[in-house]
């Protein structure tokens, strides 16, 4: 566990943080810029110091102002990858990722460089490499020093559409496959979604909600991130089925399920977590039959706010909420109300 509890004044930003981080899986750190998000990892890296506090990784002290313990960051064995690669460009990939590489393990060698799918780049140079690449290379170099934390400041911040899908494949793999807890510095609710499984939402230098993705997620602390036009629906769901000759895979929801296009990576039992705009669903009394919408979806309404320009409808499927939003004309003529069992038909899920 990573226990933080410090205070540093940077400037106008006063910034206090208390909590405890789990020991695995990705704890994402979100907030609008200046809020202190990367000051907040390089505290934790020791590249910065704290005015007072403690930081304990595990059983060991890194920083406590009262003890006059400030551990070097080069011995804290944190990984830290930046928004930029910091490569050596004069170094091979391979030379590179052995670069503070302390154990003549070859099979740990393969194994990492396996994970990342770097190894046809081991004998060339970083000015040959795709950013994607680059940063696969920073990201297997920290790893191979043997982390008991791996900081990661926005790794995707400065790569193309079609770089960021790459490597947040990668990153979605190794967060699955590794064993040690992750910080995930990002401004990107896509990438929080795909990767992070706690999510730490932090204003001017305070934590205003920490816990697990979803439960922020609908927390009313979250609502200013939520886009005004339309309500955005978050589950979590296991794979229970696939479907080769259409290429889909089922996402069980008690008795019901979400068809989605396969997904590499990911295999039956593994949890997804998707969303969907509630202006990609609509809602009917009966069961539409004959329909090409694959998502039909049985439900309760749970909630009902009226919008100037629409009617925002909750509808509970299972132990899951689901937003619809329809036009006033639609929502009287329905003459919808709470309790009342309807259809989802939903038209599009993004992962």
């Amino acid at each position: 566990m990573l226990h933080i509890n410090l205070h540093q004044t940077l400037g106008q930003l006063e910034l206090d943080i208390n909590l405890d981080i789990p020991n695995k899986g990705v704890t994402a750190i979100f907030g609008r810029s200046g809020a202190g998000k990367s000051s907040f990892i390089n505290l934790i890296a020791g590249l910065s110091v704290p005015q007072k506090g403690v930081i304990r990784l595990n059983q060991q002290t890194l920083f406590d102002s009262e003890k006059g313990i400030n551990i070097a960051p080069e011995k804290r064995r944190i990984g830290y990858v930046f928004q930029e690669h910091r490569l050596f460009p004069h170094y091979t990939v391979e030379q590179n990722l052995k670069y503070g590489y302390k154990r003549s393990d070859f099979s740990h060698f393969s194994q990492i460089v396996q994970l990342l799918g770097i190894e046809h780049l081991l004998t060339r140079y970083p000015a040959s490499l795709s950013g994607g690449e680059k940063q696969r290379v920073a990201i297997g170099r920290a790893l191979l020093s043997e982390p008991q934390l791996l900081l990661m400041d926005e790794p995707l911040s400065a790569l193309d559409l079609p770089r960021k899908q790459e490597l947040m494949n990668y990153l979605s793999k190794l967060a699955r496959q590794i064993k040690i807890p992750i910080l995930y510095v990002s401004h990107s609710l896509d990438e929080i979604i795909r990767l992070a499984d706690n999510l730490i939402l932090l204003e001017q230098g305070k934590i205003v909600a920490f816990d697990s993705v979803s439960k922020v997620w609908h927390s009313p602390a979250f609502a200013a991130w939520q886009p005004e036009s339309q309500k955005m629906s978050l589950l979590e769901l296991a794979i229970y089925l696939h479907q080769p000759t259409y290429k889909m895979i089922g996402l069980s929801l008690g008795s019901q399920q979400i068809w989605i296009n396969e997904t590499p990576h990911y295999q039956i039992g593994d949890n997804l977590r998707i969303s969907i705009a509630s202006k990609d669903v609509s809602i009917s009394l009966t069961q539409p039959n004959h329909s090409s919408i694959r998502n039909i979806l049985k439900g309760t309404i749970t909630q009902i706010i009226e919008q100037a320009d629409r009617a925002d409808i909750a509808v509970l499927v299972y132990n899951q909420v689901i937003w619809a939003s329809i036009s006033l004309w639609s929502f009287d003529e329905l003459a919808l109300h709470l309790d009342q069992e309807v259809y989802l038909q939903i038209k599009s899920v993004s992962l």
